[in-house]
């Protein structure tokens, strides 16, 4: 049985994820940020539910040093903490910008920093952050500068880090989704056909995919999941 860490697992798309790999018999430790958001899940035997504050660096380093001595092999990370800002450059702050990078970049970077020589060490494993079109596309990312500009640290980082990865079998993917199915979305797009907008259920099984045996040849991936909006 394969032990994933995912982050922000009671989110519209960390919920997706979760019943995912559950249903697909792996062992999810799934991180949330309060106590109460403990109550979004059902109890099952391959879930364990921590709260843990990702922008702490010293706390997450080490739940993810607690988690490698309980389990000896983490096998994944799906990182999918984040949240969204609006603003173009001129209607954003440098408090703006330290929130946004706080919150989508060094939630992940605080996981990966001791998680990727952990897999190094084991000479396997897969990490995969949430990127967003907005850090790829000038067009929209114009006004979420913010958004963007942390989003397109995960990129970066991705590079920098599978560059160190040649020859062994760990990888590092960014997915990047355009618009999600969610309740809040479809009623500020009414315009926009909900069968255009990308299913959480849909990205849930490209994670799988990209942890499973069957994408074992990967590396360097980025992944646009964008259907048709």
């Amino acid at each position: 049985m394969k032990t994933v860490i995912i982050t922000g697992a009671n989110g519209n798309l960390g919920t997706a994820v979760t019943k995912e790999f559950i249903d697909k018999n792996y062992r999810v430790i799934a991180t949330v940020a309060s106590e109460n958001s403990k109550k979004d899940f059902t109890p099952h035997p391959y879930l364990e539910i921590s709260v843990v504050n990702l922008t702490d660096e010293k706390e997450t380093i080490a739940f993810v040093d607690m988690l490698i001595q309980k389990y000896t092999v983490i096998d994944a990370a799906l990182l999918l903490v984040g949240g969204f800002a609006m603003g173009d450059i001129e209607n954003t702050t440098g408090d703006d910008l330290h929130k946004q990078i706080a919150l989508n970049f060094e939630t992940a970077f605080y996981v990966t920093k001791p998680l990727f020589g952990h897999m190094m060490n084991n000479k396997k494993g897969n990490i995969v952050f949430i990127g967003a079109r907005p850090a790829l596309n000038p067009a929209q990312g114009k006004d979420l500068i913010a958004y963007g500009l942390s989003k397109s640290l995960l990129f970066k980082l991705a590079e920098y880090l599978n560059e160190a990865a040649k020859g062994k079998t760990v990888s590092v993917s960014v997915v990047a989704p355009s618009t999600l199915d969610t309740p809040l979305n479809r009623k500020s797009m009414p315009d926009v056909n909900p069968d255009d907008l990308v299913k959480p259920r849909e990205i849930a099984e490209t994670l799988e995919f990209l942890v499973s045996e069957k994408s074992s040849a990967l590396r360097e991936t980025v992944l646009k999941i964008y259907n048709n909006v």
